[in-house]
Formats: structure tokens, C-alpha cells, sequence
């Protein structure tokens, strides 16, 4: 294999995320977005057609022909008074007079739960789908707290005995500081009563490949944060999950990441798309997944689950469903891949 990685260095760069070990600069949120990679064809995934010439396959249950994962991050659950105001607003506009009636009630209360946790999980059951859900689990004070995590103790238990998968959700400063990042899963842990195994951190802030060697230390089995804020596509080229190698120590780490491929609010918002453009490219990406016998990491925020972008979701669902594609969380597929030992033979 080491001959083969010498005649493709490029491909190997882009596996090993190499840029990103080079002082580069980053965004306000420090983050490496896409803009600033000398990698500009980021819906091919370059470094999984390798591995697929070279005798590399995947095989899913059921000989289901490819996986989408399913995730939810958490960021709130309560919207301040001009969010209803403007969602009414939104609402008469697409003359949806149902979801306007039902939100016009909720205004005389200073906030509304955005607890929609089983209507999530209903809408994916419907479509014999399951999902990972990623909570934030800050102490009061912290930067970006949003709710107590022990406030949601019935809801993430409930959505943990039904088979949908908990995990947490990073804040600020858990990409970076072992100490927050302990913190938050414990906190988790403890509300749960349960060990935890999947991450992925708030704002997609990450750092190769520190943040891998947190995530080991810490415990966790996987992470699903390697993608890109500002576009869709495969940051490292790889369509399928993979064990990360470690340029500065030269080894395999121990951590499965499941790269993530699509956010919502990077297809629907950032990526200034219509609609009908949006849904193309969600297309053109799901048929690659699925030319490549892929795993493709989705991201809907709960927030998100309202008017267009809930449809979209659903016709998403509605692929997944009419292609056979096993539609589950990160949990699951962690477990499968460690399983059917299906590592990407690419680390020399």
C-alpha cells in the first residue's frame, strides 16, 4: 500500500487533512472552512474512488445498498418572542394558515419548548429510519448555554429507550480543552445514566488532529463534526467512515469519524440556493453516496423541522426509503464498522 500512497500524495494529503496541520488562517470561529483549501472539488470524494479501484467494498445489513445517517444537534429549545413572531409571519406568506393558528396561541408565553423530539422520531419511524440526537450539556454561565441539560431528563431518556441514539453535542471550548470536554460528558452522562460514545462539536469548530486525540482520551467511540461550514461535500474526500491517521505521531488514531456531508443551514441558508437548486445538489450528492456503496452524514437541526425545510427533510427520508438505504444514527453505524472491521486501508 505504501507504493500505491507514494504515487497518489495528493489523494493522501487530502485523506490526512495535511493543510490543516500548516499555520493557515481561520475563521471567527476557528474553523477551517472551505474557501481557504487548496481543495476545490469537494463533492467528489476523491480519496474513496481510490479505495474503491483498489479492492476496497462495504456491506451494510440486509445488503442494503448504502447508509445515511441521520443526526440532530440540539442548540436550543426555547424561541424568543420575535422568533414566533416572525415564524406567523413566515407562515401566513406560504398560507399555511394551520401552522399560523397553532403558533398565534403561543405568544402570550415569554418562551416556546422546541421539545419536537417525538415528532422527529415519529416522522422517522414512518419511514423505517432512526436517528442520532446531540445535546449540549453546558453549565449555566458557560458560552452559548442555551437550556440545562437535566431539564430534558425525561425526553433524551425516552428517546434513548425507543433505540434513538444520545450523544453529545461540544460546546465552545470541548473541540480544544480536555477539562470542558470532560465536564460536558459527565454532565451528560449523568442526566443519561449512561456512557456516551458519539461527538460533535458546536459550529463544526474542530482542529486536526487535536481534536481527535481529545475525543480518544475522553473516550468516545466515533465523531461526526469533519465537515465544512460553508459548503457541502467531503472535506477529506472520503464518502465512507474511516479511522483518522495522525500525521504528528505517525499512527491510526482509535476514533471512527463519520464525516459530515450536509448541514441544512449550509444548503439551505449559506450556500444562497433555491430550492429546486438545493434539492438538486442534495441529489447529486445521495447518488454518489450511493455509487460508492457510502455512508452520508446528515445534519438537521431540530429547529429546522418547520415549513420548507421540514419537506425537505422528509423528501430526504422519502429517497432513503424508495432506494433501500439503511437510515440510522452514528451509533450504529460505529458499531457495524468496528464490527465487519471495514478499515479503509489507507495508513501506510
Amino acid at each position: 500500500m505504501m507504493n500505491l500512497l507514494r504515487q497518489n500524495r495528493e489523494i493522501w494529503d487530502l485523506y490526512t487533512r495535511k493543510e490543516e496541520y500548516e499555520e493557515t488562517d481561520r475563521d471567527r470561529y476557528d474553523r477551517f472552512p472551505y474557501y481557504l483549501s487548496r481543495h476545490r472539488d469537494v463533492l467528489v470524494p476523491r480519496a474513496s474512488q481510490m479505495l474503491m479501484e483498489n479492492g476496497f467494498c462495504c456491506e451494510y445489513p440486509e445488503s442494503q445498498p448504502f447508509s445515511i445517517c441521520l443526526t440532530h444537534d440540539i442548540d436550543t429549545i426555547y424561541q424568543p418572542f420575535f422568533v414566533k413572531g416572525f415564524e406567523v409571519v413566515k407562515a401566513l406568506r406560504e398560507r399555511d394558515l394551520s401552522r399560523a393558528g397553532h403558533i398565534i396561541p403561543q405568544l402570550r408565553s415569554k418562551k416556546r419548548p422546541k421539545w419536537n423530539f417525538r415528532e422527529i422520531t415519529e416522522l422517522e419511524e414512518s419511514y423505517g429510519a432512526c436517528s442520532s440526537f446531540y445535546f449540549l450539556a453546558l453549565e449555566k454561565g458557560a458560552r452559548e448555554y442555551t437550556y440545562a441539560i437535566e431539564d430534558l431528563e425525561q425526553e433524551i431518556c425516552t428517546l434513548q429507550d425507543k433505540g434513538w441514539e444520545v450523544g453529545l453535542h461540544g460546546g465552545c471550548e470541548a473541540y480544544c480543552d480536555l477539562d470542558s470536554l470532560m465536564r460536558e460528558k459527565q454532565n451528560l452522562e449523568k442526566v443519561l445514566n449512561r456512557k456516551i460514545v458519539g461527538f460533535r462539536n458546536h459550529f463544526l469548530k474542530f482542529r486536526v488532529p487535536e481534536t481527535w486525540e481529545l475525543l480518544e482520551r475522553a473516550g468516545f467511540l466515533y465523531d461526526t463534526t469533519l465537515g465544512y461550514p460553508d459548503s457541502v461535500g467531503f472535506r477529506n474526500g472520503m464518502c465512507h467512515p474511516f479511522w483518522p491517521f495522525n500525521l504528528n505521531t505517525g499512527r491510526k488514531m482509535e476514533i471512527l469519524e463519520i464525516p459530515l456531508v450536509v448541514m441544512d443551514r449550509t444548503l439551505l441558508l449559506h450556500m444562497r440556493l433555491s430550492l429546486e437548486q438545493a434539492w438538486g445538489q442534495m441529489e447529486r450528492l445521495l447518488d454518489t453516496i450511493e455509487r460508492h456503496h457510502g455512508v452520508i452524514t446528515i445534519l438537521w437541526h431540530n429547529d429546522f423541522m418547520t415549513g420548507t425545510s421540514l419537506q425537505f427533510y422528509r423528501k430526504i427520508l422519502k429517497y432513503g426509503h424508495d432506494k433501500g438505504a439503511w437510515m440510522t444514527g452514528g451509533k450504529e453505524i460505529e458499531a457495524w464498522w468496528k464490527k465487519n472491521g471495514m478499515q479503509a486501508p489507507l495508513a501506510p
